[in-house]
């Protein structure tokens, strides 16, 4: 999707305002161009950046097309961080910023970050699976950046307990570890998704097992004690598990 930048000419001019006019101009200018860039990369549209962000889309339509009189600070720094970007890239333009290394340095660029996801309670999971809910900005209790591709319904779960953990495979989870998971995503056989089962008011973490024209749950955990269960005809699949953020 482009976006067509507006020139914006003032209706008069007074000498000795010249050049801060035409500041104004081009910095609105390079708002809306990045703006529209990282939306471009990122595949969203105006409606879903405002969703993101917090910032009214009537008001992010205004910025692109650069007829917003000022945008003000607040909203350039909302709209940065759902962006994965800094306000003053979004203001100054410029190269986009990347992670500085020098020549004995052991630590490369991080991969770039593919948009900001909403982390929300186990609860809310399960109410979202069963109702397919609109989480609202009130409810989200942070932004945190994703750095996989996924589906604007991607949302974040802090992992509970030690059932996802086991040391002796790649995919291991341990209490506290963030994991992402996308609702449009279809699971196969050994993916990890977020299940929510009917006689419970909150979603569970588990790997999906197939057996035939079965289907069932099983923890990670080797040692883990509840025992691996058949899943029901009536349980949801709120989505799978596609990436994770380990808390040191």
């Amino acid at each position: 999707m482009r976006y067509r930048i507006g020139k914006i000419i003032p209706k008069r001019i007074i000498r000795g305002n010249t050049i801060p006019i035409r500041k104004r101009i081009r910095a609105k200018a390079v708002i809306g161009k990045r703006v529209a860039q990282r939306m471009h990369e990122l595949e969203w549209s105006e409606g879903e950046l405002g969703r993101r962000s917090g910032v009214p889309q009537p008001t992010i339509h205004r910025i692109l097309t650069g007829t917003s009189a000022s945008p003000r600070q607040a909203n350039v720094e909302k709209l940065a961080k759902a962006l994965g970007v800094t306000s003053e890239w979004l203001w100054k333009g410029g190269e986009a910023p990347e992670m500085v290394t020098g020549p004995n340095s052991n630590i490369e660029p991080g991969p770039r970050i593919r948009g900001f996801v909403p982390l929300i309670s186990w609860v809310q999971a399960g109410s979202w699976c069963e109702m397919q809910d609109v989480l609202e900005l009130q409810d989200v209790e942070n932004w945190l950046p994703c750095a996989v591709s996924h589906s604007s319904a991607t949302f974040a779960l802090r992992v509970r307990g030690l059932s996802m953990f086991n040391p002796h495979e790649r995919r291991s989870f341990m209490e506290g570890d963030i994991i992402y998971v996308d609702p449009n995503k279809d699971y196969e056989n050994g993916s990890l998704v977020i299940a929510k089962l009917a006689d419970s008011k909150e979603a569970t973490f588990k790997q999906v097992v197939f057996e035939g024209a079965r289907r069932f749950l099983k923890p990670l955990n080797p040692s883990w004690p509840d025992p691996i269960i058949e899943l029901p005809e009536d349980a949801l699949i709120c989505g799978v598990v596609i990436s994770k953020l380990e808390i040191f």
